[in-house]
């Protein structure tokens, strides 16, 4: 299995070296900004583009309107603002860091990822991969979306004190887990290919975890990964359907805990605190070792993060090679 969560950041870092600013025309005689470099702090007065196959590495920058980054494309911006969306095309690569989006962020089927970094968004949507043949992914390290998380494809984590104001709703995704971070609304993870894992983490809605391959998770002492601590649930918790194993530690449940058709059946510790009780099959619940949650770990957290890492380093280095953007 890819370990878990540093690849994907690898990959990025290396393209943004140089930036070129153009203003074109758009089919609607609106004024877009066309980006390959890097820019500063300063304001683009309209829409801004990346074209196919190029970086742009932006710091400070306030753009006005909308941000299209198409096919292939990179884009990086550390402490800059944008009022309107963006909108990330087919192997294309959003890097988000101290930056303000007043819009979505919807990343397309088949885009290579999205990370944000103490960023602000509105609602970020991850299209389903279909014909595709790239995983995206979607890092979020505390940081506050402001809508609903939708995501239908590859590798998710929220992380670090990150905030979902509303709903997050995942559906055959690689993983979705869920550290250290706050989901003010429900939590849904259906149908994803090696399991999900929440920890250190409240969830004010119901939460409901179906027909997940690879086990789910809720608290320390599963075999997925290694966590410090338990959550809140606010709701009704339902897990079901799901093989790989069930692991339930350290939660405090305000609610019920349904469980339905899992194989093998769940394992629900004693220190859970559980205001409705339990229905459905259960057994009491079994320590791994220390060694396998460890491993369990690497593999979750560090391929996807390398994967992110690389990407923004090549680039960043792409913009700087391309030189100083006309913005």
């Amino acid at each position: 299995m890819p370990r878990r969560t540093v690849t994907k950041l690898a990959t990025v870092s290396a393209v943004v070296a140089g930036s070129l600013l153009v203003v074109a025309p758009s089919a609607h005689a609106d004024l877009v900004t066309h980006c390959v470099g890097t820019g500063g702090a300063v304001t683009v007065p309209n829409d801004l583009l990346v074209p196919a196959g190029k970086s742009c590495a932006l710091t400070g920058t306030t753009i006005t309107g909308n941000v299209s980054v198409a096919a292939g494309a990179n884009l990086v911006v550390v402490g800059g603002n944008v009022s309107g969306e963006v909108r990330v095309a087919a192997d294309g690569y959003l890097d988000a860091t101290d930056t303000t989006i007043g819009g979505q962020v919807v990343l397309a089927a088949g885009g290579y990822g999205a990370f944000l970094r103490d960023a602000r968004t509105g609602a970020v949507t991850v299209r389903p991969k279909g014909s595709a043949t790239i995983d995206s992914f979607l890092f979020v390290e505390g940081s506050t979306i402001a809508g609903n998380v939708v995501v239908g494809a590859g590798e998710v984590r929220l992380d670090r004190n990150t905030q979902v104001e509303r709903n997050v709703n995942s559906t055959g995704t690689y993983y979705t887990d869920v550290h250290d971070s706050f989901v003010d609304g429900t939590l849904s993870v259906l149908n994803s290919s090696t399991g999900s894992v929440v920890c250190g983490s409240a969830v004010r809605g119901r939460a409901t975890f179906a027909g997940n391959l690879g086990g789910v998770q809720l608290g320390p002492n599963g075999t997925l990964d290694s966590c410090a601590s338990g959550g809140y649930w606010g709701r009704d918790v339902s897990i079901s359907s799901t093989t790989g194993g069930v692991t339930v530690d350290d939660n405090i449940i305000d609610g019920q805990l349904a469980l339905t058709a899992n194989d093998p059946v769940a394992q629900v510790a004693a220190n859970n605190r559980i205001r409705g009780g339990v229905t459905g099959d259960q057994a009491g619940a079994t320590t791994t070792s220390r060694t396998a949650r460890a491993a369990a770990a690497a593999d979750r957290e560090d391929a996807g993060e390398q994967r992110a890492q690389a990407r923004r380093a090549s680039a960043v280095q792409e913009a700087a090679a391309a030189g100083v953007a006309r913005l």
